[in-house]
């Protein structure tokens, strides 16, 4: 019989148990045991693993992993959050970019998405690396697919042009919440209007260049508020979008007002290809990063 496992590991919500939708099997298999070594040896850290990924088995079983560079603690404290807030003192792993390549070539991978912490502690917000890193992997690794999901880097076009220039097949950035909970849900720094503006800046930068954002879902938002974010989104020219049920990763984190179900996630699918995305994908499971590879391929057939 498999064995299933919430996918965070936190006490339940004031709301009640959490529905049947939101379990899954736990991590298994000889792929998920081998990329998670690789990961050990390499001193490497994951999103998938950071995040209680619900979906780490399944998508480093179909050849895509998640990268999170420039360390494990960040600068800030978004209150939906689980990666450790502190101060990083400015150190940076200038060997990382050539471990993430190597890593990138033993776990054979045909996709793989580069994130971080955000790095306030450094003047450029870590987008040199970031860039050195997308640089190195596609130079080492032939085919290979490469998305990078970054920071705001402090609304920084510099610092965004860094990034776009080393050419990543996809750049995403989440604006994570609607207006009206982003100053409840993301830290003091982070804004709702700043992330468009670094979604826009983007495709300023390269219009060429498929860029991404995700919402998560269970805040407290409205229907009308998710269109409008939509359509806020649509209006900058970003091609994919990711919604997922938000979960509380421990009773330090904001509460689940509610959890959202498969059909009404399956609505917001069929409003967001209505407004023009090139692939959305939406459901209680899906996670930024969610079936990354797939998603880029099918924006890339849908914006022909």
């Amino acid at each position: 019989m498999p064995r299933y496992r919430s996918v965070v590991a936190s006490r339940e919500d004031h709301i009640g148990p959490k529905p049947i939708w939101l379990k899954n099997k736990l991590p298994t298999g000889e792929k998920f045991i081998a990329m998670k070594r690789i990961v050990r040896n390499n001193n490497l850290h994951t999103v998938c693993e950071e995040a209680f990924c619900p979906n780490m088995a399944e998508c480093w079983g179909a050849g895509t992993a998640t990268m999170m560079i420039l360390g494990d603690i960040c600068t800030r404290g978004c209150r939906f959050c689980n990666v450790i807030t502190g101060n990083p003192g400015g150190l940076v792993d200038s060997d990382e970019p050539r471990r993430i390549a190597d890593a990138v070539s033993m776990m054979d991978l045909k996709y793989i998405v580069i994130t971080s912490v955000d790095r306030d502690d450094l003047p450029d917000g870590g987008s040199t690396i970031f860039a050195e890193t997308v640089r190195e992997v596609k130079r080492r690794n032939s085919g290979i697919l490469v998305e990078v999901l970054t920071p705001d880097f402090r609304g920084d076009t510099k610092s965004i042009e860094r990034v776009v220039c080393s050419s990543p097949d996809v750049f995403s950035h989440n604006i994570e919440t609607v207006p009206r909970l982003s100053p409840k849900v993301r830290d003091p720094r982070a804004n709702y209007e700043q992330s468009l503006a670094v979604l826009e800046s983007i495709k300023g930068l390269e219009g060429s260049m498929y860029t991404k954002s995700s919402l998560m879902l269970g805040l407290g938002e409205t229907d009308d508020e998710v269109l409008r974010s939509m359509l806020d989104l649509r209006s900058i020219g970003v091609d994919i979008l990711t919604l997922g049920q938000y979960l509380r990763p421990s009773i330090g984190h904001l509460p689940v007002v509610s959890y959202v179900t498969p059909s009404k996630f399956s609505w917001y699918k069929e409003r967001g290809e209505e407004l023009g995305f090139k692939c959305v994908a939406s459901g209680p499971l899906v996670r930024s990063s969610y079936k990354a590879a797939e998603s880029f391929l099918t924006a890339q057939r849908n914006r022909v």
